[in-house]
């Protein structure tokens, strides 16, 4: 089977990048099925963890009523809670499921 480079756009920036014949043959001896979506740049930035940063969403607790952020944006009609009561709504269910020690 002969490869000849392809001209692929990055799904991320849009730009143009070059599948070679190379890296072609490389994915069909891995038996890869799909061509690559992003460029060599986009796709370091994604396997570093570079530009994802989380948008913070400002609310009020629903439990305290303290302004706090959030890193995801609410659901009309889902409690959101702040840290402090997030972490105490975890510990407390844990600690009623154990059976009251014997003596």
């Amino acid at each position: 089977m002969e490869f000849v480079d392809k001209i692929l756009k990055c799904v991320d920036c849009g730009n143009e990048f070059v599948f070679t014949a190379g890296e072609q043959l490389f994915f069909h001896d891995k038996q890869f099925r799909n061509d690559p979506k992003r460029c060599k740049l986009c796709k370091a930035k994604r396997a570093s963890g570079g530009s994802a940063v989380r948008a913070e969403t400002r609310t009020t607790c629903s439990e305290c009523g303290h302004e706090t952020t959030v890193p995801f944006k609410p659901t009309q009609g889902r409690p959101v809670l702040c840290r402090e009561c997030f972490q105490r709504k975890r510990i407390v269910p844990v600690a009623a499921q154990q059976p009251p020690a014997t003596l």
